[in-house]
């Protein structure tokens, strides 16, 4: 059956991403947690295929991260360290967000992500125009001289930089009242409640304290980690002792982290309990711009090779730098709910390692023989988020298609090397033996394949189902098979079925499944 319109809805449809998150637990892919005692906000599960589909995602990264570079090495740091290393890292005293309460709702928002999304609003105005413009004009369109010369592009340009400026001496100078008041002035209202009846903006630390010993009255408090970079740092000398690298190298590593975000929404975008993927590159000083930047253009083509389109990414460079940084930028991705960050590129200068030094009291210093002298050497780091990946790849993928009879499908469109499962095997029915030949083909190809077998439910069903949960190929073997050992194998995305022998069935698979191709 062939396809009328294979188009993806629109990234702003209405009820889009509600669409997403039912689709995710109807399918295996996320659980809200504890959902039998009605949940833990802001923590879920992974369900069969969801557990699948975030290992092949971490393992994609940490191949193209490690495998394919040889000066990059691994490292699997403990969640739990000792307090000091929060106190050198500046998260004891400056790891806040600046939140405000809506006095009607009584609900809570960071003030930073209120006027970061009313500065999106103006720049969707000046998307509409071009769009408008662009179906006016068709071919003749210059959108460039638009841009320029378009009175209301103008005016929004010059809202928006007015308003980007102050927004940004306010952060770097932490000036909670003009926050406040940037927020008044822009006229932005609590989404619940409808009103602008707001508290001042506060500061609001987000670590998770916990206890560690035997007795309580001795236990000592320490913090669940925030980030994993600081296991990176604390084992630099650690690794460069036993590693045998030189500089410039990097040391990997995915792990868990933990926020006590006060304001976490938008499903498995912002929660307590994350995994990051991270890698800390150290260079020599006075290099580390030379690598921020080619590190920035190694991760947008990664993040391209996962399919997401040129339109759906960009680069946003932070209006306030951390205190730990010389520059920074987020690799942005388009969700249902706009751009937002999944990636972040930072040159974090020395001062990871110096703070660790001067508190530890330990040199963490590399020895350059081709300086003939030892130095604190400078980081770039690459930290991506392993659960925004996990939902912009579902974002990307989640489509409806409407048939040329009229149905409708619901297809995940992943990458096929990322599909929890690569082959589904089904017999065309149970009897005639279909069923045993087709537990041999299963068998077959389970060695280096995820494959599922199922003979439940007609052949149409089948698909669907398998549609919904991205497997790029469906295998059926019918009463055919038993006489000239070939299958069919249909394919997801186009839906065309060929007839093959079980011989060609590994090499049809792997010229679409090989993780390779992607980072080529």
């Amino acid at each position: 059956m062939s396809k009328e319109n294979t188009q993806q809805p629109p990234a702003g449809r209405a009820g889009l991403f509600q669409e997403i998150i039912s689709h995710c637990k109807e399918y295996g892919f996320i659980f809200p947690s504890s959902e039998i005692y009605d949940g833990l906000g802001a923590v879920y599960d992974y369900g069969p295929y969801g557990i699948e589909l975030k290992n092949n995602i971490q393992q994609y990264w940490w191949k193209a991260m490690v495998q394919l570079h040889e000066n990059i090495v691994g490292l699997d740091a403990a969640i739990f360290m000792h307090p000091k290393t929060w106190k050198a890292s500046g998260h004891v005293d400056a790891f806040n967000d600046p939140l405000i309460d809506n006095k009607d709702s009584k609900k809570r928002y960071r003030a930073d992500v209120l006027i970061e999304e009313a500065m999106a609003k103006i720049e969707e105005k000046t998307e509409k125009e071009v769009a408008k413009a662009e179906k006016k004009f068709g071919e003749s369109f210059d959108k460039g001289m638009f841009l320029k010369t378009n009175p209301n592009v103008l005016r929004n340009t010059e809202k928006l930089q007015a308003i980007e400026n102050r927004f940004k001496k306010a952060l770097e100078g932490n000036d909670l009242a003009d926050l406040k008041q940037i927020i008044i002035d822009l006229e932005i209202a609590c989404p619940v409640s409808g009103s602008r009846n707001w508290t001042d903006v506060r500061q609001f630390n987000l670590m998770f304290a916990t206890e560690v010993g035997s007795v309580a009255d001795e236990a000592n408090t320490i913090y669940l980690r925030p980030e994993t970079a600081q296991g990176i740092f604390v084992n630099f000398l650690n690794v460069l002792n036993t590693s045998r690298q030189r500089i410039p190298f990097g040391i990997a590593q995915i792990g868990k982290a933990f926020r006590n975000e006060i304001v976490a929404r938008q499903f498995i975008f912002r929660t307590r309990e994350f995994e990051q993927m991270e890698m800390q590159f150290f260079v020599r000083p006075g290099t580390e711009m030379q690598w921020y930047e080619q590190w920035k253009e190694t991760r947008w083509k990664w993040h391209r090779s996962l399919g997401f389109a040129e339109e759906s990414l960009k680069l946003y460079d932070h209006l306030k730098l951390a205190h730990y940084a010389n520059a920074a930028v987020d690799i942005q991705f388009k969700f249902p709910f706009g751009f937002k960050e999944v990636e972040g590129i930072h040159s974090r200068t020395d001062f990871d390692l110096k703070s660790h030094q001067e508190l530890s009291g330990k040199k963490l210093q590399y020895f350059d023989t081709e300086l003939n002298q030892s130095y604190v050497p400078y980081v770039v780091e690459t930290s991506i988020g392993l659960n925004r990946t996990f939902l912009a790849v579902m974002c990307n993928g989640y489509r409806i298609e409407k048939l040329e009879d009229g149905s409708e499908r619901t297809v995940l469109a992943l990458p096929p090397f990322l599909a929890p499962v690569q082959i589904a095997v089904f017999p065309l029915m149970k009897k005639d033996g279909l069923a045993e030949k087709a537990r041999e083909v299963f068998d077959l190809l389970k060695w280096d394949y995820k494959c599922f077998y199922e003979e439940k439910d007609n052949i149409g069903k089948r698909y669907r189902r398998q549609d919904a949960i991205g497997t790029p190929f469906c295998i059926t073997i019918d009463h055919d098979t038993l006489n000239d050992n070939t299958v069919t194998i249909r394919d997801r995305d186009t839906m065309k079925q060929e007839r093959i022998s079980i011989e060609r069935l590994k090499e049809v698979v792997n010229e679409k499944v090989d993780w390779k191709k992607g980072l080529r």
